[in-house]
């Protein structure tokens, strides 16, 4: 499967923003089109609940429908994220579409309440996980601060995901660069699954977009500067990996469950 990261920075304006998103998938050739968390806008270094009020919008508004219309020109697939409208509440949402048609919504579950900001202040939590099927594989999905909860990845896992596709707007900050290494690494090689975490750069957000192999190494690591950079995997490594480390079958969830009813 041939993959295409966009690295980029968002900025306040949401036109400028989409122009930028639908540029870089003209440019695109590849299956698979991935773009960060917060692509909508970023107003500030936290954003702020009347800035998101501001420009959400409904599945069916301008953002996602040019972005939709782009995918089905170009006859591919692309993962993006939006602040998702939706019956008087506001998502942090992921959106995996194929050729035009929505495929999966992913509303994170773990918001970022930590460091000063409140993202439980403007945004309502998800509660569902999320696998795709695409092109033979089972994608799971999650966004940025899913990463600290390994819970959600190996539920995807033991659904049959084999790969992660994580948007992110992964913010600067003592150890945080350190942490998102480390994090990527870990949810790929403890659950066997290729892990696509693509991140944000610019004033506030590390970049370094990475993709980490079923084994937890580095496959990419897209630096610090806004790039898009495209990669071919093979998912004969994942097979390989779980054979190698057989962490899906020595996995004793019964175990598990007798502990966490004893909380």
């Amino acid at each position: 499967m041939r993959i295409k990261l966009f690295q980029l920075e968002a900025v306040n304006q949401k036109e400028h923003n989409l122009r930028k998103i639908l540029q870089f998938l003209d440019n695109s050739d590849c299956d698979l089109n991935v773009f960060p968390e917060y692509i909508m806008g970023v107003n500030d270094r936290f954003l702020t609940r009347e800035y998101v009020k501001r420009i959400a919008e409904p599945i069916n508004g301008d953002f996602v429908s040019s972005i939709l219309e782009k995918s089905r020109e170009k006859g591919v697939a692309v993962v993006f994220t939006m602040f998702l409208k939706e019956d008087g509440k506001i998502y942090n949402a992921a959106i995996f579409a194929n050729k035009g048609k929505i495929l999966s919504i992913y509303k994170k579950i773990h918001l970022f309440d930590a460091f000063g900001y409140k993202e439980s202040s403007i945004f309502t939590p998800g509660i569902k996980p999320t696998i795709v099927s695409y092109k033979g594989c089972r994608i799971g999905l999650a966004v940025c601060f899913d990463l600290r909860f390994p819970e959600l990845f190996r539920f995807m896992r033991l659904k049959g995901a084999n790969m992660f596709i994580v948007p992110s707007a992964w913010y600067k900050g003592k150890y945080k660069l350190l942490q998102w290494f480390s994090l990527i690494q870990s949810r790929a090689h403890e659950n066997g699954c290729y892990t696509i975490a693509v991140n944000q750069v610019g004033k506030f957000f590390t970049g370094h977009s990475l993709i980490a192999s079923p084994l937890g190494y580095i496959v990419v690591d897209l630096g610090e500067e806004e790039k898009e950079f495209s990669v071919e995997l093979d998912l004969n490594e994942v097979e390989e990996a779980r054979k190698n480390f057989r962490l899906g079958y020595l996995w004793k969830g019964h175990l598990y469950r007798e502990w966490f009813e004893e909380l």
